[in-house]
């Protein structure tokens, strides 16, 4: 089979690595890619968000298989275009997408099926968004409606803080369109875990359960990031908050979205808060999220193209999936300034060095004209360790990182221990 990946980040060259390993597929695509993805696919220079012309290079190749893996594409109706030109596509339609696309359609979902989650008011209305505010007082957390790279969340410890937050969404269109409409909902407490499952619009099978690192510096302190580092397994995700989970967030979402004509047929990803009263829902995304998919993907020891087209097919409940013992651990090293402003193009040196004891993932790099390998993103590689144990997953990621070295190079010191 010839199968296309879309997308160019680290999620992309974990899931185009996994894919690899499949004895089914023939040649590996991947658009757009990066400078660590051409050694397992070949990289086609395409927009991720370029519907059009993304499904035109597909049937012009005699594509078998397509996994639109970022959530931009997703929402456009990739997967609906592709499907339409009879090409088969892993990942949700984007009237499923929507759950990740509109938090206020996912909130106003979770409130009509009972599922359990933060208590919210969705806004249009500048006055009537900073009034809430000023009522509710603070801690509270505002989120722009749409998508924002990971990064419209503000989570706000005044009430000034917050009115900021709102002003910058709404007014100064610091996400574009995403902001123009925001949730604004109670801050909930508690340790927060993301359990992502394999969806075909009515089964659903879990993968183990992580821990993504949002906060750009030590200690969870600094601005949200798209993610420093992941770990696999959770310690948070006990046996009893599983069945918990499954009861009352997990069975639920999945056929309230076919109740309401979406089905989800994909990745689900379910972010958590075991609050006090129990497991609620922070967030939903549409798709593996990065860098929990390294992490995650590090210990998959099934065939992945089968799992996606039973996704695809509606046969996910037919396939035994097989997940390897021990832990996993993705580090993220960060060009420095991010996720703020930052230099690109440093060459990076040491990944062959690395290597040798962990799999690094590239997320934002490029190969220049003379075959060097330089940097082309905030996030710029995921080193990412397995183990016997948590501990020693971690301990082998920080340990391969210390290969690499690439012109104001940063990354958290703490991953997995906070």
């Amino acid at each position: 089979m010839k199968v296309l990946v879309v997308g160019g980040g680290g999620r992309e060259h974990a899931i185009c690595w996994k894919l690899s390993q499949s004895p089914h597929i023939t040649r590996l695509f991947c658009a757009p890619g990066n400078g660590g993805i051409e050694s397992v696919a070949q990289c086609v220079p395409i927009a991720a968000t370029d519907v059009e012309g993304m499904v035109n290079w597909a049937k012009g190749h005699a594509i078998d298989f397509v996994v639109v893996a970022p959530d931009d594409p997703l929402a456009l109706g990739m997967v609906d275009a592709m499907e339409a030109a009879g090409i088969p596509a892993f990942g949700p339609t984007a009237d499923a997408a929507v759950i990740e696309a509109s938090k206020i359609f996912s909130k106003n979902l979770m409130k009509k099926y009972g599922i359990p989650t933060a208590k919210y008011e969705a806004f249009t209305d500048l006055d009537s968004a900073l009034a809430y505010v000023d009522e509710q007082g603070a801690p509270i957390v505002v989120k722009a409606d749409g998508l924002a790279l990971g990064k419209g969340v503000v989570v706000a410890q005044s009430v000034e803080e917050a009115r900021e937050a709102v002003r910058s969404m709404m007014c100064d269109h610091r996400f574009g369109e995403a902001g123009a409409k925001v949730v604004i909902e109670e801050c909930m407490t508690g340790p927060e875990v993301t359990v992502l499952a394999f969806c075909d619009g009515e089964h659903l099978l879990c993968m183990p359960s992580s821990q993504d690192h949002k906060r750009a510096y030590d200690g969870n302190q600094g601005p949200n990031t798209g993610g420093m580092g992941a770990i696999s397994p959770s310690p948070n995700y006990t046996a009893a908050v599983a069945i918990q989970c499954m009861r009352d967030i997990f069975l639920p979402t999945v056929a309230a979205l076919k109740a309401e004509g979406r089905p989800f047929k994909g990745v689900l990803y379910f972010g958590l808060m075991i609050t006090p009263e129990g497991p609620k829902v922070v967030e939903y995304n549409a798709r593996f999220g990065d860098p929990e998919c390294q992490a995650i993907l590090s210990l998959l020891d099934s065939d992945l193209l089968e799992i996606m087209a039973a996704c695809r097919n509606g046969v996910l409940h037919q396939v035994d999936i097989r997940w390897k013992s021990g832990a996993a651990c993705c580090l993220v090293l960060a060009s420095g300034g991010y996720p703020g402003s930052y230099v690109k193009g440093y060459p990076i040196i040491g990944i062959s060095e690395a290597e040798e004891t962990a799999v690094v993932f590239h997320a934002g790099t490029m190969l220049a004209d003379d075959g060097t390998l330089q940097t082309n993103g905030g996030r710029v590689l995921g080193v990412t360790a397995t183990g016997a144990d948590l501990n020693a997953a971690i301990d082998a990621a920080y340990q391969s990182a210390k290969c690499i070295h690439f012109t104001d190079m940063h990354y958290r010191t703490d991953i997995g221990r906070v």
